[in-house]
């Protein structure tokens, strides 16, 4: 899906300390990126936690490990 913003407004919304929720969960209803650079690029990547998607990646990935877990 092609965001309707410019690359330095997404940086911009990215790097915004008022987009995170307990400063840690990255929270923008305005951005329709599931996944995203973290606020300093090099320690990886985030979920949008205000797209519905990365709730279920998230109960996946949970989900996942307990199958694995369970499966020891």
């Amino acid at each position: 899906m092609k965001t309707p913003f410019q690359q330095h407004e997404l940086d911009r919304m990215r790097t915004d300390l008022d987009n995170y929720k307990w400063g840690i969960f990255y929270f923008n209803p305005k951005d329709s990126r599931i996944f995203l650079p973290k606020m300093q690029r090099w320690m990886g990547w985030t979920l949008n936690f205000a797209n519905p998607y990365s709730y279920l990646i998230t109960v996946g990935f949970i989900g996942f490990f307990i199958y694995l877990q369970l499966m020891l």
